[in-house]
């Protein structure tokens, strides 16, 4: 089953090569014809997997990750880490737009202050980033968070969206907020939804109810806009803990991986068909699972229109980002093996969308 692994991790390679040959210029993207000129924007999304600072934080359960935990976790460490994060970051979608992400939605994060070391990394720091973040009552105390470059997008409003968990389906009584933001993607309006749900430790089956009430959460505040706006543009990422079948997208937050198939105040899957082909963003027990999704609503799929509309979906997976030894080779490389620090990037591949806008 490790071979399976490696044998679809050259193929998503081979995928990405290939979309790769179009011709690309700083912020611009030629169609075939070399008539058509458009403007391009990166929406990504990335499980940064345990980014905390190295202070114990009395309130929430961050002890393993001081240096006086049993991970040891010390300064050496984190700027180790932040330096891994910012590498895959820094190349994410700049085959498309040499500015990388527009808006990166992030999971895993301790507070703003581990967001500020990363932006302000050197190989970041250029691009100007600037954060959305709420803390959340979690109690592992990790958030979601939203990195934006204010060349593209400018934030007009945002908050967090509590999510409450059915009784029994989780030992802890809380779980991340969905931060939700709006904003102007070069002067659109559109809304941004940054999730975490609930996941699957204490049993699959068990913590079902708390994913679909997260995903409801997330519903519910769509459909409250779609009163007032039927064309809104929404965006919803996250780790989801759930893969493209599972009914908290399908049936809850109405996602469909058929462009077809979607209708208005519905949405559109970009992830079902490699789901099915086995592909993934992480891997458990020898078998992808792809639980870090992009969904974007029905008018983003309208190709003749002024503002940006959907054209691509990637999963980012460097050869550098992939486990070449022990029991997780194949696997994306992560930052732990237990109490053992890996010096990996993430057990997360990050994924992002490319969308267009005529000029």
């Amino acid at each position: 089953m490790l071979l399976s692994l490696r044998i679809i991790f050259d193929y998503m390679k081979r995928i990405n090569f290939l979309l790769g040959l179009l011709l690309i210029t700083t912020g611009f993207v030629y169609a075939q014809s070399g008539k058509q000129q458009y403007k391009t924007a990166v929406v990504g999304f990335y499980n940064l997997e345990n980014f905390y600072d190295t202070v114990d934080n009395p309130i929430v359960n961050d002890e393993e990750f001081t240096p006086a935990g049993p991970k040891n976790y010390n300064s050496s460490i984190y700027w180790d880490k932040v330096l891994h994060l910012a590498t895959v970051i820094s190349q994410m979608g700049t085959d498309v737009n040499t500015d990388g992400p527009a808006i990166l939605g992030v999971a895993e994060i301790e507070n703003d202050t581990v967001l500020n070391d990363l932006i302000h990394h050197k190989l970041l720091a250029k691009r100007n980033y600037r954060i959305v973040h709420y803390d959340s009552r979690d109690a592992r105390g990790v958030d979601v968070a939203m990195l934006y470059n204010p060349k593209y997008f400018s934030v007009e409003a945002s908050d967090k969206l509590f999510v409450k968990l059915p009784s029994g389906t989780k030992d802890a009584y809380y779980t991340r907020d969905i931060l939700w933001v709006k904003g102007k993607l070069d002067g659109e309006t559109i809304y941004v939804y940054v999730n975490h749900w609930p996941s699957r430790s204490g049993g699959e089956e068990r913590s079902v109810p708390a994913r679909e009430a997260a995903a409801q959460v997330c519903r519910n505040h769509m459909d409250s806009i779609l009163k007032i706006d039927p064309t809104a543009k929404f965006i919803v990422m996250g780790d989801l803990n759930d893969d493209p079948i599972n009914k908290s997208v399908t049936k809850v937050i109405n996602a469909k991986g058929k462009k077809d198939e979607v209708k208005e105040g519905g949405m559109f899957n970009p992830w079902m068909e490699l789901y099915k082909k086995g592909i993934g963003t992480l891997a458990y027990q020898d078998a992808w699972g792809l639980f870090d999704q992009i969904l974007i609503s029905y008018p983003w799929l309208n190709k003749d229109q002024k503002g940006f509309f959907y054209y691509q979906q990637h999963i980012f997976n460097r050869e550098f980002m992939v486990e070449n030894v022990g029991r997780y080779k194949g696997y994306p490389m992560r930052t732990w093996d237990g109490n053992t620090y890996r010096g990996g990037y993430s057990d997360h591949f990050p994924t992002y969308i490319v969308l267009l806008k005529r000029i």
